[in-house]
């Protein structure tokens, strides 16, 4: 049914129940008549700033952000208006306790602290029945489905049923940060087992307590939802999220060039990645093809960061060939190297001639590379002597420490300042506090993929392409680097600042939005203006 629908019928406590019709004390005297609320409320009519008035007096005084986590969840299940409008009245603040990286504590904690569905749960045994249970949404027009089998989340690993905060979190930065309407977003669970022993035997865990079938059945599954999803909401754009990383590079691989589908821990990261090496290159006043990338992990979002940046390589001129060249990645058992017979399909290609070395201070002697990026889980592999040898290298050193939570990240922001005498071009995957060196500020980057794929999902929105590719993500890279101006370069940053994060979402998407018309990938007639045509589709979290 559509809000419009359901609001003609319900009545009394059956509105107060719904999150998307419901104002609470901001339901006028007349509405209260109409709909049966007299007597349910209190007599005060409020005004919805004096609701978020309430609602940040009440953030005040929880002890902690875990704690405002579960009070704002609370919140987005009774009244989703007034969540989106304390959300996005200051982003800066609200998105660190609403995702990274409050939210991990809140899927170690989920079973013990959920209070209320919020999407689908799927799970493996339901494969013949995905269709019917889709139909059990009561919106119908989903553009998006954010899905998770909860197999490898923010670096906490599998914790199964519990991963259903990322998809819910996911789907509200679309909507905080870029404005897109929430009713046409759906957060999904794929419970396919666990391999975390803790979590089967834990009471409270809320999945299947059994282990991960074989990859033939996942993909059987896999195969059975994007068929199902695609018959229930027709056009509607899959966003993959945390899956384990050989099933997300396996099944990217599978549906990109048949189905509207991304998968945000391979191509959001890379792009935010390249993003930040964009704004690198422009301060150092060098291009992609003169630098030598080293990445710390091997899995699925370093082999997507290595993919993106060879896209941009490759845009200077260089052959697919020698694009491969400037790129070496290091997994758990060292250097990927020509000798290794344990490389899937996807590092092979970035396999070269040097001997294998599992050593990475020894690794950097070696390549001598210009730009260290991490995106290993390994907290503090970045070290006092690494990072003193990336600097004695490059004048300039670019170090993206991107593993998160914070306590898996390679090495802090004032680390890498301090060890590097100021001279680190640095971003880290969650935003780590200015840094005072020698009396100058420093501003640290936050390669967060918020910056990106709420952009990236506006855009899907607007166009309503057939596909997304690679090259969509390249331009939302260059366009937010082109955001980032002279004075935030000279700070160190190299990302724009987030405190206008609506337009500066706006403004990528825009440059998306223009790419899929230049390219013949968008659906709908080409207006006159992209920008203001973008601006009338945005959602706005007042009460009708």
């Amino acid at each position: 049914m559509s809000d419009s629908s359901s609001k003609s019928h319900l009545k009394g406590y059956a509105i107060l129940d719904n999150p998307r019709l419901n104002k609470g004390t901001a339901f006028t005297e007349e509405e209260r008549k109409t709909l049966g609320l007299e007597g349910l409320l209190p007599p005060t009519v409020e005004t919805l700033d004096r609701q978020v008035e309430r609602v940040l007096s009440h953030l005040d005084r929880k002890p902690n952000d875990l704690e405002r986590y579960i009070y704002l969840i609370g919140l987005s299940d009774t009244n989703e208006t007034l969540f989106y409008k304390v959300i996005m009245s200051d982003p800066v603040r609200f998105m660190p306790i609403v995702y990274d990286p409050t939210v991990a504590d809140a899927c170690l904690n989920f079973g013990h602290i959920f209070r209320r569905a919020n999407g689908i749960y799927l799970t493996k045994d339901m494969k013949d029945q995905f269709v019917e249970t889709l139909r059990n949404w009561p919106i119908k027009d989903i553009r998006f489905i954010c899905i998770s089998t909860g197999g490898r989340i923010l670096g906490l690993g599998d914790i199964g049923a519990n991963g259903m905060g990322i998809p819910i979190g996911k789907l509200q930065l679309y909507t905080a940060c870029a404005a897109v309407p929430p009713q046409h977003l759906l957060p999904i669970l794929l419970d396919i087992g666990t391999t975390n022993d803790a979590l089967r035997a834990d009471p409270l865990y809320l999945g299947t307590r059994s282990t991960p079938p074989s990859e033939e059945t996942v993909n059987n599954i896999a195969d059975a939802f994007m068929i199902a999803a695609n018959e229930v909401f027709p056009g509607v754009c899959i966003h993959f999220e945390d899956w384990k990383g050989t099933d997300a590079m396996r099944l990217l691989d599978r549906y990109r060039d048949q189905y509207l589908c991304y998968n945000d821990d391979i191509q959001g990261t890379a792009s935010i990645v390249t993003a930040g090496l964009a704004t690198a290159m422009q301060i150092k006043k060098e291009k992609f093809n003169e630098q030598r990338i080293l990445i710390l992990g091997a899995g699925s979002a370093g082999i997507g960061i290595a993919n993106m940046i060879r896209s941009a390589i490759k845009m200077e001129g260089i052959s697919e060939a020698d694009s491969y060249k400037a790129i070496h990645l290091i997994d758990i058992d060292g250097l990927i190297g020509k000798n290794r017979k344990d490389l899937n399909k996807w590092q092979k290609p970035y396999a070269h001639d040097e001997k294998i070395e599992n050593n990475l201070l020894t690794i950097i002697k070696e390549l001598k590379p210009t730009t260290l990026i991490g995106v290993s889980t390994q907290g503090g592999a970045f070290t006092k002597e690494v990072v003193k040898e990336m600097a004695s290298l490059n004048e300039r050193p670019i170090i993206f420490a991107l593993s998160n939570p914070t306590d898996h990240a390679e090495c802090t922001a004032e680390q890498a300042y301090n060890w590097s005498n100021g001279q680190a071009l640095f971003a880290a995957g969650v935003q780590f506090p200015d840094v005072n060196f020698k009396g100058k500020p420093l501003h640290p980057g936050q390669a967060n993929n918020f910056l990106i794929f709420p952009a990236v999902g506006l855009a899907v929105y607007a166009t309503k392409p057939k596909r997304i590719t690679d090259d969509l993500f390249v331009e939302a890279a260059f366009a937010l680097a082109d955001q980032v101006d002279q004075d935030a370069r000279n700070r160190g940053m190299l990302f724009p600042e987030t405190k206008n994060i609506l337009e500066m979402e706006v403004t990528t998407a825009t440059r998306i939005a223009e790419y899929m018309f230049d390219h013949h990938m968008a659906t709908v007639k080409r207006p006159a203006n992209i920008r203001s045509w973008i601006e009338s589709l945005l959602y706005n979290p007042t009460y009708s």
